[in-house]
């Protein structure tokens, strides 16, 4: 694709034609952040996108998943069909941002930016209904429950690609600490697997004075955590990726009593089914181990969550030439490396091809901050970005 100057990017139809609407759109956003909702409780989010989906001349299917959306505009002859991806829910999280259109709901907060991803589409949406230059089907996927790992698996198991089929899927995320409006790439592994592990060390409680009488889980515990660092340090290919944190460890009440057990709550990382595969094999035979050298017990509940997140390389290579052509070389993160946080769009590339990208939120408070907010400055270019990489991919040559 030839790049196109700032000059000739300063003309384009699509940039004027979504700044025609912007402050509409900022609108929509504070409103979503100020009425947050939790996973599968989307219910007002729902109805506001369904509304204005069907009010632009989108088909519009609802209830998948509960509170998922698929939005279907099509136009033209082209066989092609293109799936993009935006997520609504918000998470367990009391704001602390002090914004004019804060969250009402106490204990719950946009802080991760759905609010953001859902406008960002919507802006998209509305120009490619009114003057989207395209030829096959555009289907707009809004997705519940995504903080919890739960909703694109819930609505493909409800027959998402097989009422909706694609030919290529594609989301984006806001990323803290990239310029605002730049956007990344990465073909393969692109974010981690995420599992949890519940760990019960179970001892015998006694006096904190006379420990010889008891079986101490707390020392137990300790020696656990440390060793849990040779899982990543030993085991784990030094090229390959891991974490394994403790994030939680809850033991007794009182300083002078040696407690029956210690529960501990741990997140394993990983970018490859191999490493994954490995924690889930090491970490429980570490803790029963370091648990019978005391003469403790380990119980081990370890959850699977979500596989890592897994670009295709066409397709990836496919958005970032959009990006480039649309936007220029200088909006590209030319370096940008994969995340290890997680991300269950995982599951609809495993379904599909597609790929996943990101897209600077600026100079903000981190994500899942209680003062992270969304950066409206990133709207048009990300929406105008949507608009482009949908009519260039439902093109008639493209078959």
């Amino acid at each position: 694709m030839d790049i196109i100057d700032q000059d000739s990017r300063s003309n384009d139809p699509v940039e004027k034609g979504v700044a025609g609407y912007l402050d509409e759109i900022i609108a929509l956003r504070h409103d979503l952040h100020q009425y947050p909702e939790l996973a599968f409780q989307e219910l007002r989010t729902s109805k506001l996108v369904a509304s204005r989906l069907s009010s632009w001349g989108y088909e519009v299917a609802t209830g998948i998943a509960g509170t998922g959306i698929v939005a279907t505009l099509k136009r033209g002859e082209g066989r092609r069909r293109i799936g993009i991806r935006a997520d609504m829910d918000a998470l367990p999280i009391e704001e602390a941002t002090g914004l004019a259109y804060a969250s009402s709901n106490p204990g719950v907060m946009h802080a991760c930016g759905h609010d953001g991803h859902t406008s960002i589409l919507l802006a998209a949406a509305r120009y490619l209904a009114e003057s989207g230059n395209f030829s096959g089907t555009l289907r707009l996927i809004f997705q519940p429950a995504e903080e919890i790992g739960a909703g694109a698996r819930k609505m493909i198991s409800e027959g998402l690609f097989e009422r909706f089929p694609v030919d290529a899927v594609f989301g984006l995320h806001n990323w803290p600490g990239v310029p605002a409006g730049q956007f990344g790439f990465v073909a393969g592994p692109a974010m981690a697997s995420v599992d949890q592990a519940i760990i019960k060390i179970v001892g015998k409680g006694g006096h904190g004075a006379e420990p010889h009488r008891a079986v101490d889980p707390v020392l137990a515990s300790a020696s656990f955590i440390t060793a849990l660092q040779s899982v990543v340090s030993r085991n784990v290919d030094p090229q390959d990726m891991a974490v394994a944190t403790v994030g939680s460890i809850h033991a007794g009440s009182a300083s002078n009593v040696i407690p029956e057990s210690v529960e501990m709550k741990l997140t394993m990382r990983a970018f490859s089914e191999a490493v994954r595969q490995l924690l889930q094999e090491r970490i429980p035979a570490l803790a029963r181990a370091q648990a019978e050298s005391f003469g403790a017990e380990a119980e081990v509940n370890y959850r699977l969550g979500f596989p890592a997140l897994v670009n295709h390389a066409k397709e990836t290579a496919f958005a970032r030439d959009v990006a480039y052509d649309a936007l220029g070389l200088a909006a590209v993160e030319k370096d940008f490396r994969p995340r290890t946080a997680s991300e269950d769009f995982a599951f609809m590339l495993q379904a599909n091809p597609g790929s996943y990208l990101f897209v600077g939120n600026g100079d903000s408070a981190p994500l899942h901050s209680a003062h992270y907010n969304f950066n409206d400055a990133i709207i048009a270019p990300a929406a105008r970005y949507w608009v482009l990489l949908a009519e260039t991919f439902l093109t008639d040559d493209n078959g």
